[in-house]
């Protein structure tokens, strides 16, 4: 993996499927919601849970299909609630902290950039130990705007200048980092691994790291 951080000085990162596994996420939108959504309304044919998962990719990339208070609003729960039910899922990915260390070492400027609502990324806090370890932490519901949409970087640009030229950005959404790649990002890197339990995915644009370990070494070796 080729990084020359000596021209890196923003560190721009994902949350949930880059500095957290994806497996909660998905475990809790495909069967844990579902599940406690179809009982709730008494539903035994599945028939609600068609109706659900239509709702949801219906809205999917654009900012409701990540607000918490929009689908607990949608659907009559509390999703927070929900995703408090089965947080023992919630983990860090491999080396993620050890990576995040490492930055903080150097003095990169590190930032987290998240589509995930607030009242989510609180809960994620909540249980792990990479808060601390971010000179800012940013989620795309305070500007209105999904990082898939143009808006949201030229908003982070404002609130917490940087230099494209001079960033790396690591996610693990192919539609996020083409957006990055349009605004001018120079360094882009996608994640071949966010679920734990699903097999290597593989970007067809990006180059892409399985885990922290892999670029631990350069970050530290500065």
């Amino acid at each position: 993996m080729n990084i020359d951080w000596q021209n890196i000085d923003t560190v721009l990162l994902d949350m949930d499927g880059t500095l957290l596994d994806l497996h909660f996420d998905n475990f809790f939108w495909l069967e844990h919601l579902p599940k406690r959504y179809a009982d709730q309304n008494r539903d035994s044919d599945g028939d609600i849970i068609v109706a659900l998962r239509q709702q949801l990719f219906d809205k999917q990339g654009t900012l409701e299909w990540y607000c918490t208070d929009y689908w607990s609003s949608q659907l009559g729960v509390n999703i927070i609630a929900l995703k408090q039910e089965v947080s023992h899922l919630i983990n860090e990915r491999p080396q993620a902290h050890s990576f995040l260390s490492a930055l903080k070492a150097h003095q990169k400027k590190c930032v987290l950039i998240t589509n995930a609502h607030p009242d989510a990324v609180a809960l994620k806090f909540s249980v792990t130990r990479i808060e601390p370890l971010f000179d800012k932490v940013i989620s795309s519901h305070q500007y209105g705007h999904p990082k898939e949409a143009q808006e949201f970087w030229h908003r982070l640009q404002v609130e917490c200048p940087f230099d494209p030229e001079r960033t790396l950005f690591i996610d693990d959404s192919e539609s996020v980092l083409r957006a990055a790649n349009a605004y001018g990002i120079a360094h882009l890197l996608s994640i071949a691994k966010p679920d734990s339990q699903r097999a290597p995915v593989t970007s067809a644009q990006f180059n892409s790291v399985g885990d922290f370990a892999e670029i631990l070494s350069i970050a530290g070796s500065q």
